[in-house]
C-alpha cells in the first residue's frame, strides 16, 4: 500500500496574477478559449522559464503551438 504524496514533495507551482489588460481580454474569451488558456497558465505556473525573454524587458513570451496560446508575462522575485 502506498502513501500519499506529502505536499513537501509536490511541485510548487507560482501564483499566477492577472493585470487590468488581461482581465478584459478574459471576458472575450469562449469557454473553450478559456479552458486552453488555463492549461497554458498552469504550465508556466509549473515552469515560469518556459518562455522566451522579451529583450530589454522583464517580459517572457510563451506560445503554446499545441492550444494556439500565446502569453506574455513576467516573474517576480517571489516566482
Amino acid at each position: 500500500m502506498s502513501s500519499p504524496v506529502s505536499p513537501d514533495h509536490s511541485p510548487r507551482r507560482s501564483q499566477v496574477v492577472m493585470v487590468e489588460p488581461a482581465l478584459s481580454q478574459l471576458e472575450k474569451l469562449t469557454a473553450r478559449e478559456t479552458h486552453r488558456l488555463d492549461r497554458t497558465i498552469v504550465a508556466i505556473s509549473v515552469n515560469p522559464e518556459l518562455g522566451t525573454p522579451v529583450p530589454d524587458t522583464l517580459l517572457r513570451d510563451y506560445i503554446d503551438d499545441v492550444d494556439g496560446v500565446r502569453v506574455i508575462y513576467y516573474v517576480t522575485a517571489f516566482r
